[in-house]
């Protein structure tokens, strides 16, 4: 088997919890973070339940100790406070002493402000600082400059894929030789366009999601970060690092079939499970455990669903959608559930997929619906986005 790139630090803030701690406790109490929606203002708020971070942004920016007058958007403050963790996890207080990368990704970007002060900006000066950080760069830069990043800073948005592609190249550039330590993942809050958006297209629950049920209604959005330090082998080695887990796989590939529609053979999930199998040098039968994109709506379930039978034929390992306990967390779901997979190897421990009643009939598959303790050297967790794009990551037990 091939050991893949170190994964040597992780920081996380979601719906469930502001810490990798946190987060581990809601997930072995099988408590989920998924509720009202308490920081925007909406017509919708009554109709939708969602999985939405407790803190305020002003309480966001007394934890980062950042100055009252700044222009951090929420999904910027989320990602500084899970990219701190990441390297504080890692044991990394400088980043200049290796060749130091940043990989972030998003799909909201800064529209959480924007949308807030679009109608002002013309008349109100106050308000203007905000409409540099629309661009999905922005929280990328913010962050970067915060934590003294200088070496290749980038932006990925492919959708719900993001952070898993985040993730992936960050993987590739250690393994070419370009960079010695890459800080890989995602970052998004919530907004109005985002809920409307997803009203619009008829796919968000007014009820908790059921992944995977046969009466599934939908998803819950989410919003949260989460980060993963990535290290070379030298740098693990010269420097004594404590690996948490090795990301020994990945792969992504594109369904080309509809811009919000997955195909209903699954066949871009299939090609990018296949591709994280070959790459980790691993067979189907040795992967332990699907962290599967799991969304609840019933297009993506049943797809999904279908990939997987591709893939694993009669002999399915157990699989579960932690976005019952989150909700969907769009650029960031790939890089949460990255950390999750991880807590998964380190727990030897499945966590549930809540609220699964009934089978669908097309495939009669069933997630683990009770956290289960069982031996674990191998996870796939799948990011499946619109506009077809599908990454599968494999991360393996350190």
């Amino acid at each position: 088997m091939n050991m893949g790139v170190a994964i040597t630090g992780m920081g996380i803030i979601s719906a469930i919890g502001h810490s990798v701690e946190e987060n581990k406790t809601s997930l072995l109490a099988s408590k989920t973070g998924i509720g009202d929606l308490q920081h925007i203002q909406t017509i919708h708020s009554q109709a939708i339940r969602v999985g939405e971070v407790s803190l305020s942004n002003a309480e966001l920016t007394r934890q980062l100790q950042l100055p009252d007058v700044h222009n951090y958007t929420r999904t910027g403050l989320l990602g500084l406070l899970a990219a701190t963790a990441a390297l504080e996890n890692a044991n990394i207080y400088d980043c200049s002493t290796y060749r130091t990368g940043f990989i972030s990704s998003t799909t909201v970007g800064g529209m959480d402000m924007t949308e807030k002060y679009i109608k002002q900006f013309a008349t109100d000066a106050a308000t203007q600082k905000y409409i540099e950080t629309h661009h999905a760069g922005d929280s990328t830069q913010k962050i970067a400059d915060t934590l003294g990043i200088n070496g290749l800073v980038t932006t990925i948005s492919t959708a719900c894929s993001s952070a898993a592609n985040a993730i992936m190249l960050g993987a590739r550039l250690i393994k070419a030789g370009k960079l010695d330590r890459v800080l890989v993942g995602g970052t998004d809050a919530l907004s109005k366009f985002t809920i409307n958006g997803f009203k619009t297209l008829m796919i968000q629950s007014d009820s908790l999601c059921a992944p995977f049920d046969q009466h599934r209604k939908g998803l819950n959005l989410g919003e949260a970060a989460a980060y993963l330090v990535l290290e070379s082998d030298a740098v693990v080695q010269k420097d004594k690092k404590n690996v948490l887990a090795y990301l020994s796989g990945y792969g992504n590939a594109n369904d080309a079939f509809h811009q919000t529609a997955s195909s209903d053979n699954g066949e871009g999930a299939f090609l990018a499970m296949q591709k994280a199998l070959e790459i980790a040098k691993l067979n189907p039968n040795q992967i332990d455990y699907v962290n599967a994109h799991g969304t609840a709506t019933p297009n993506n379930d049943l797809s999904e669903s279908r990939a997987l039978q591709r893939v694993f034929g009669k002999k399915l390992p157990d699989f579960s959608s932690t976005k019952s306990f989150t909700g969907h967390t769009l650029a960031a779901a790939g890089a949460v559930e990255a950390v999750f997979s991880i807590l998964t190897l380190q727990e030897q421990y499945i966590f549930p997929n809540l609220n699964f009643k009934t089978p669908m009939p097309e495939t009669g598959l069933k997630p683990i619906t009770s956290g289960v303790k069982k031996e674990i050297q191998h996870v796939l967790s799948n990011s499946f986005g619109f506009g077809g794009n599908c990454s599968t990551l494999i991360l393996s037990k350190a």
